[in-house]
């Protein structure tokens, strides 16, 4: 495998599938010696609390829980 001039290399397939890196994981790097680990950082909430943060208080609808409910339910 080789660097690009940017620093760059690419993490095979195998290895991010079986690993779960997908893209935007936030990964560390922790040299120990003469080698490099490359470590995912975990994240307090993981990724589910953080997409939910994002999209908290963007329902502008205007609507009441209850007039919400009564739609989803095909209430007259």
């Amino acid at each position: 495998m080789r660097i690009t001039s940017k620093g760059q290399v690419t993490i095979p397939i195998e290895i991010r599938e079986r690993l779960g890196l997908l893209p935007h994981t936030e990964v560390r790097f922790e040299v120990e010696g003469n080698a490099v680990r490359i470590v995912r950082e975990e994240r307090p909430g993981g990724r589910g609390a953080r997409l939910l943060e994002r999209l908290r208080g963007r329902a502008t609808s205007g609507l009441s829980t209850e007039e919400i409910m009564a739609l989803t339910r095909g209430d007259s």
